[in-house]
């Protein structure tokens, strides 16, 4: 009783108004904070990667990177075009986005191969990432160009305009996420409280947990570039975590609260939850941080972006829970006391607090594991392999610009732009670096690569080759007449990388060379994962060992719990396999199969189901090696342990599963399933793993599970006693 979590909670008990003010103030700080040093985005050289990443680094080297661009196509209302008409309303748009400071050239009119369109490009100044943010000034100038040529359908896009549109969907989901979330998960926290100011506690808490998140995220972005994700891992994490260690924490109090039938004081509940479930909370949330770090292996900015803001949300709100929650279950609490002690004076019955004690429907569910433990662990355990069977047919890819939500009205236009230019489909960029010397043999080599690569029907012309002004950087562009996410557009990137780049610049003496583009970039980026994975995957694996064999001593429940995750995750992919890679159920999420997951999904899956898993695999363990310490034999202290949290995992889990089902009804397909795969992983570890797997697995085991340490064989520990003196009642 004198451990860390319990002077905390002490302390917060104590100083109730203090702790719950400097909480909300800490809050304030870190959004001000947050404000006052803006988030710092990352650059477009944070996430080149691989043989596209390096093409791209050397042609900025010579700037003769591909500049962001926009396409605005003219077109009539009705019948065929104006041609006269059309090439005026282009002269003046020309004009218009000539004397933008946004724009670098705009390009003269292209007219499509039925004469039905006229295409407009207009190049903007600066990186990539940034493009985004200037589309506004250029549809400003067609909108006006518009209103002078009403006989005219003038639209736009570009990877600007989409980028603009997916952040804009993203955010309208978003805002429909937390339309879903909270009212279902303020219902779910009324059913296990019985009470609006209790469940509202834990909701408030995890709000303001995101906020303080938020706040620090922006600061962290300046050590760690943020991707433009970090927000939505934070109100999906957030929330998730937030209202679970609140749970857990207030469950245990009511339970105790229950069970010492008022002789025990706010004060005296409130360090004994911290001792118990405030202990668990802890090493939950340092699981969560140390399995999420992991992603820094990866050496990717989104993954380091997700991770950071997964470490900082599960922070705050591990502190949430340790500070400010103390404080309010002791103000609770009182008033609690004090309505019992008018009801009393008043000489009515005083209604007793409920526990948390087992109950019958959780014996039954726990009758198989108790019964038939051998046959419980084999049939569950085939079970999750029978899930896990799709997995052998997971394919992986990056998802691209013609994956993203058609109702982006720029993606509409950008499906208009393909088919009547389909030239302009995909473009490869070939970058050569080499002496100055060499230049001109440089040049004679992609000449020649341009001239094998138009003859062959993968390809639809190339660009003149270019050279920078210190003759070291030459590059050439070789357009595909197909999609980006076609089975020919990335034939054509191996024809290129394979066969014409070896047979002609391969051959000129110290050139460097290498392909990017976006198909390039879809190769590279899965193939940069897969060559990560196995890092990452067992530094998670060790993680996870390290961190249970530390919170429980026992080097067989560290293997146990490897193996439940590795179980559950692979379960749950495999599920993810079966729904998204198929048509079955596209119309039952709405969603457009692209045939293959996300490549960041599987990675991502896995790390935070790892920590998140821990949530319950420390809750429920710790449970059944208080009372093993007690002196209940292992197999009772099992059944006894599992059927006391069970009604706290499974509100837990329906608050996680609800917040994380809340994303299968975003529009991004890489969203989409995150949120799907979660909300299966999260269900199957908590009604699977925890209630069939686990108490099989322990109770066939007996006192091994413990090994190396005894825990069995030790004598009940001595009352502990509370701040004032009080012996804690059955305290284990």
């Amino acid at each position: 009783m004198d451990s860390f979590t319990v002077r905390v909670a002490r302390w917060s008990a104590r100083h109730p108004w203090r702790a719950v003010v400097g909480w909300f103030l800490f809050v304030v700080v870190c959004l001000g904070a947050g404000s006052a040093v803006g988030t710092h985005s990352a650059k477009t050289a944070d996430y080149r990667v691989g043989e596209a990443g390096r093409a791209e680094a050397m042609a900025a080297e010579g700037r003769l990177e591909r500049r962001p661009a926009e396409q605005v196509l003219i077109s009539s209302r009705s019948g065929p075009l104006d041609r006269v008409a059309a090439e005026a309303a282009a002269r003046d748009l020309t004009g218009r986005m000539r004397r933008l400071s946004e724009v670098a050239g705009v390009a003269g009119p292209v007219v499509s191969g039925d004469q039905r369109v006229l295409m407009v490009e207009v190049a903007l100044k600066g990186e990539e990432r940034d493009a985004k943010d200037k589309v506004d000034a250029l549809v400003a100038q067609t909108e006006a160009v518009q209103e002078a040529y009403p006989g005219l359908l003038l639209e736009e896009t570009g990877s600007p305009s989409v980028s603009k549109g997916v952040d804009q969907q993203r955010s309208d989901d978003l805002a429909l996420s937390e339309k879903i979330t909270l009212p279902i998960t303020l219902v779910t926290l009324l059913v296990v409280f019985g009470s609006v100011t209790m469940a509202g506690v834990p909701l408030l808490l995890a709000l303001s947990s995101i906020a303080a998140a938020v706040g620090l995220s922006m600061v962290a972005s300046h050590l760690s570039p943020d991707a433009g994700v970090g927000t939505n891992v934070i109100l999906m994490i957030g929330l998730a975590v937030g209202v679970d260690y609140t749970l857990f924490y207030l469950k245990r109090e009511r339970e105790e609260r229950a069970r010492s039938g008022g002789r025990l004081s706010s004060e005296a509940l409130v360090e004994l939850a911290a001792a118990t479930s405030g202990r668990a909370v802890v090493i939950s949330g340092l699981a969560v941080v140390a399995s999420t770090a992991t992603l820094y292996l990866a050496s990717d900015v989104i993954f380091s972006s997700l991770a950071t803001g997964t470490i900082v949300v599960v922070l705050v709100a591990v502190a949430s829970s340790l500070t400010a929650l103390p404080a309010l279950l002791v103000k609770l609490g009182q008033r609690q006391e004090r309505r019992a002690r008018r009801r009393a004076e008043r000489g009515k019955p005083v209604r007793p607090a409920r526990g948390g004690g087992g109950g019958r429907v959780w014996t039954v569910l726990l009758r198989p594991a108790s019964r038939h433990p051998l046959a419980t662990l084999c049939l569950s355990v085939l079970a999750l392999l029978a899930l896990a069977v799709p997995l052998a047919g997971l394919k992986i890819t990056e998802m691209s610009r013609d994956t993203h939500s058609r109702e982006i009205p720029a993606m509409r236009v950008y499906d208009r732009l393909n088919e009547e230019f389909p030239d302009r489909r995909v473009t490869h960029q070939v970058v050569v670096r080499a002496d100055a010397a060499r230049s001109g043999e440089v040049a004679d080599a992609l000449r020649e690569l341009a001239r094998r690569a138009g003859a062959d029907p993968l390809f639809a012309g190339a660009s003149p080759v270019r050279t920078s002004a210190d003759r070291r950087i030459s590059t050439l562009e070789l357009k595909v007449p197909y999609l980006g996410n076609s089975d020919q557009a990335y034939d054509s990137l191996d024809h290129l990388r394979e066969r014409y780049l070896p047979a002609t610049v391969g051959r000129v003496a110290g050139a460097e060379s290498g392909v990017s583009g976006d198909v390039a970039r879809y190769t590279d980026y899965p193939a940069h994962q897969n060559g990560k994975l196995p890092l990452v995957l067992a530094a998670l694996l060790l993680v996870t060992f390290a961190m249970t064999v530390y919170a429980f001593r026992s080097v067989v429940l560290g293997l146990i719990g490897v193996v439940l995750n590795l179980l559950s995750a692979a379960a749950a992919l495999g599920l993810l396999v079966l729904v998204f890679q198929g048509t079955w159920a596209e119309g039952l999420l709405d969603f457009r199969s692209t045939g293959s997951v996300g490549s960041r999904v599987p990675l991502f899956l896995f790390v935070i189901l790892f920590g998140l898993s821990m949530d319950y695999q420390v809750f429920v363990v710790s449970r059944i090696r208080e009372a093993v310490l007690a002196g209940v034999p292992t197999g009772q202290a099992v059944l006894d342990g599992i059927r006391r949290s069970a009604s706290v995992v499974t509100s837990a889990a329906v608050v996680m599963t609800t917040v994380f089902v809340s994303f299968v009804f975003l529009h991004i397909i890489e969203m989409k399933q995150i949120g799907f795969v979660l909300a299966a992983a999260v269900l199957l570890d908590a009604f699977i793993v925890r209630i069939m797997v686990l108490p099989s697995a322990m109770l066939l085991l007996g006192e091994a599970s413990w090994w190396p340490s005894r825990a069995a064989g030790r004598k009940p520990a001595a009352p502990a006693r509370t701040a004032d003196g009080r012996p804690v009642a059955d305290v284990r």
